[in-house]
């Protein structure tokens, strides 16, 4: 390897993409073709970047594997980047097998991240932690250290861990300084934003507050009965019940614990839930049925008990019952919880990480768009969306991922 491209790797590797820019601009040959590519995408190009990595693997060709295998990871962290999370995985583990193979252990393991970085963000909390069990991070360089730490941050405030991630983030900002990249110090710094912002709602005794991540990990830790309009879920000290996929039924349960421990008349349980307008007998009928199934469900956790006027939560084993609600409300506030990231996001990508259809996505994109709240870029499958985070809040709590004692 020449001068050139050596310096101009070593200006990469420490945040530096102009300086690299500056040594083989000119140059078209594979190495300065690869190294062309991961400035342009430091530099924000992810377009041109990606061009870039493509031809500098086809001009390395099959007698060199791990350099075409090192590009195949650079475009992979391009494609997480634009948040194209249909890139083919199996194409990165190939790379990855290659370069483990040859002995490149710490783009092996870079590979592997990126792998992991996706996973946690469709949120498969539980197959992040399998992979991260199995790696050895002795030989790291602190730029890795870092994004190892980060990702253990993801998962503990995806699981209402604040002290967990917290502890993360310090030894990522120690691992991130030690590394000298602008870049991934700001990373680290927009993760720790998230803790030291409002998270949620706190709904008891007729008041309500603003909450951090810590105080909502308190809470759910603590033997208050939690109805959760966070994650669509009902919990108390011993059990947990999802209604994630029973909107009906969740709002019936946000009526009741949030007037607890008064009732609520039938007459606003119908208009609420059942959205009706007009209310006949039919919806009497329909209420008492879904009063039944609700009961079913929460029958570990609470009685649902009939008053003159209506019905009235009951909890079995808490004497305190609190609703957990977002911080904004806002209908389509999951989908903003992935576009608060400042990163442009497909509504493929979107609908892959919610388990949502891409039609779904697409009508709450557009609903959110005439709003005012998201903005797009280009055109058919090139279209991308973004919005900078809600001001003041963090959007934790609206990611998919499983609770404590799921």
């Amino acid at each position: 390897m020449d001068s050139l491209i050596t310096a101009a790797a070593r200006a990469l590797a420490s945040g530096d993409p102009l300086g690299a820019l500056n040594r083989v601009a000119l140059r078209d040959d594979a190495p300065a073709l690869a190294l062309r590519g991961i400035a342009m995408a430091q530099l924000g190009d992810l377009t041109r970047a990606k061009t870039l990595l493509r031809s500098a693997a086809r001009a390395f060709g099959p007698k060199e594997p791990v350099a075409r295998a090192r590009c195949v990871v650079a475009e992979a962290e391009i494609a997480l980047a634009s948040r194209e999370l249909g890139w083919p995985a199996k194409t990165l583990d190939a790379a990855r097998v290659t370069l483990e193979q040859h002995g490149d252990r710490v783009n092996a393991a870079h590979a592997q991240y990126l792998q992991v970085r996706r996973l946690l963000l469709i949120g498969q909390l539980d197959e992040v932690e399998r992979v991260l069990a199995g790696l050895d991070t002795t030989p790291f360089p602190p730029a890795l250290m870092a994004a190892h730490e980060l990702v253990l941050a993801g998962i503990a405030m995806r699981r209402v861990q604040a002290q967990a991630a917290r502890a993360a983030l310090d030894r990522a900002t120690h691992a991130a300084r030690r590394a000298g990249i602008p870049a991934l110090a700001a990373e680290v710094d927009s993760a720790r934003l998230v803790l030291n912002t409002p998270a949620a709602r706190l709904i008891a005794d007729g008041e309500q507050r603003l909450v951090l991540l810590d105080e909502v990990e308190t809470l759910l830790a603590s033997k208050a009965f939690v109805v959760d309009a966070c994650r669509y879920i009902v919990r108390d000290a011993h059990n947990v019940v999802s209604l994630a996929t029973r909107p009906v039924l969740f709002a019936l349960a946000q009526m009741l614990g949030e007037a607890w421990p008064g009732d609520v008349s039938r007459e606003t349980l119908i208009e609420q839930a059942f959205r009706a307008k007009l209310i006949d007998e039919t919806h009497r009928v329909r209420l008492r049925v879904e009063i039944g199934r609700l009961r079913g469900m929460l029958e570990p956790l609470a009685n649902i008990n009939a008053t003159k006027r209506g019905f009235a939560l009951a909890p079995r084993h808490a004497r305190d019952v609190v609703l957990l609600a977002r911080p904004v409300e806002e209908k389509h506030a999951a989908v903003l919880a992935f576009l608060a990231d400042g990163e442009s996001w497909s509504s493929s990508a979107l609908a892959l990480a919610l388990g949502a259809s891409q039609r779904t996505v697409q009508r709450a994109l557009d609903t959110l768009a005439a709003a005012g709240k998201v903005q797009s870029f280009g055109h058919g499958r090139a279209r991308r969306w973004m919005t900078p985070p809600l001001p003041g809040f963090a959007t934790t709590l609206l990611l998919p991922a499983p609770l404590p004692g799921d």
